[in-house]
């Protein structure tokens, strides 16, 4: 089959991109013809379809009045993408297109483009857009619910971006918008990487079109060596939805009895840095480098004070044969078994933090055997050959093969 990969970045950004690549390696290995359609980028990896590409956009940056009135109407709806992969497709031709990470640049707007057409469309669910205008599901940092059921005024009346009454706007529009054009409802099947997104998601698109499918991982690439340096390793941005604060807080009530390590970077990084210094700041790691530090880690804990949808970063210390210390959040408690494959705490809670880390850091006999556990986990239920055997199938049952 020909299949049409949609993402708005055509390089490593992120897990949505991380996710697309490991499928787009799988589909071409099984000798699927794979074409591609995102945004102009000079990190762009090559694309024989480069030029159907949209114009880059960055809306964070400096624009004129009429420039940033423009920016807004195209993030709503993009006209430039709508023609483009119209185009791509009268010339390709191909049997779905599977939309990742397309909002803003690339906007929902592509997905009716595609239906038009006669293509059918499938969504990988990265993050709640569909149900959050705000996509995080966050009302001042703390965690939200209030426009699952569709009142998207509530962005509006709470100022959830930023607290900018007219970002909030802008994202209320675009919202009110696509549920006029109808592109959300237009998908022929969902992809939800966690039980808990399909929840979230079923408050607006009829669950049987939703599919879970957990992301995966390569375990054969991941084999850790039982390695154990003795420090609790955090990995992912430094940001206040990410726990970081409540992590380091229970690093300092341990009193010395661990070490932490903190690898990323973030908006919180240098205040962090001033008034933590007990824990040692890394910065962001990768490569080979970053394959080193986990694999010497004795745990990998993952705070996270949001609704996490199916973390990378708790597979791949799985993978690794690293118990996770998570927190019951999201899609969280679905990877980390309590007790079995690493140990679960209440977001937010400190002395709850702390107190699971002692007990696991002073036990390094517990430590291996919910850290063999968790790759045992892995490779059962997590592995990218599983992942990628489902998806094949959802892509079957859309055009009923």
């Amino acid at each position: 089959m020909k299949i049409l990969l949609a993402n708005k970045f055509f390089f490593r950004n992120g897990g949505s991109e991380v996710v697309m690549f490991q499928e787009r390696d799988h589909l071409l290995g099984a000798r699927h013809e794979v074409v591609y359609f995102s945004m102009q980028d000079e990190r762009n990896l090559p694309s024989p379809t480069s030029s159907f590409f949209v114009r880059g956009q960055d809306y964070h940056g400096r624009v004129g009045k009429f420039g940033k009135l423009k920016s807004a109407f195209s993030l709503v709806h993009s006209a430039e993408a709508v023609e483009r992969i119209s185009a791509l497709i009268r010339q390709t031709r191909p049997d779905l297109v599977h939309c990742h990470n397309i909002y803003h640049q690339l906007t929902p707007s592509i997905i009716g483009a595609a239906k038009k057409l006669g293509v059918p469309v499938v969504l990988t669910l990265h993050d709640y857009k569909p149900i959050c205008p705000v996509y995080n599901r966050l009302r001042h940092g703390q965690p939200c619910s209030a426009c699952l059921d569709g009142d998207f005024r509530q962005v509006l009346m709470h100022r959830c971006a930023d607290g900018s009454l007219g970002k909030s706007a802008l994202l209320y529009a675009e919202a009110v918008v696509q549920r006029w054009l109808g592109n959300y409802e237009n998908v022929d099947a969902y992809i939800a990487p966690s039980q808990f997104m399909q929840e979230a998601i079923s408050h607006r698109i009829p669950r049987d079109r939703i599919h879970l499918l957990y992301n995966g991982v390569t375990t054969e690439a991941l084999r850790g060596t039982s390695a154990d340096e003795g420090y609790v390793l955090y990995l992912g941005r430094l940001s206040a939805e990410k726990g970081i604060r409540t992590l380091l807080k229970a690093h300092e009530a341990s009193d010395g009895k661990w070490s932490l390590v903190v690898a990323g970077t973030g908006p919180l990084e240098t205040d962090l840095k001033l008034q933590h210094k007990q824990a040692k700041f890394i910065g962001h790691v990768s490569g080979e480098r970053l394959n080193t530090v986990i694999e010497q880690a004795a745990v990998v804990v993952v705070p996270s004070e949001w609704y996490e949808n199916c973390p990378m970063s708790v597979l791949e210390a799985m993978a690794y044969g690293k118990p996770v210390v998570g927190s019951r959040m999201g899609g969280i408690p679905e990877l980390v078994v309590d007790e079995v494959t690493g140990l679960l705490f209440d977001a937010g809670n400190v002395k709850n933090l702390q107190n699971k880390l002692d007990r696991l850091m002073s036990d390094g006999v517990l430590r291996r055997r919910l850290g063999d556990n968790a790759r045992q986990r892995v490779i059962t239920d997590f592995s990218i050959s599983r992942h990628n055997t489902r998806l094949v199938e959802i892509y079957n049952s859309i055009l009923g093969i």
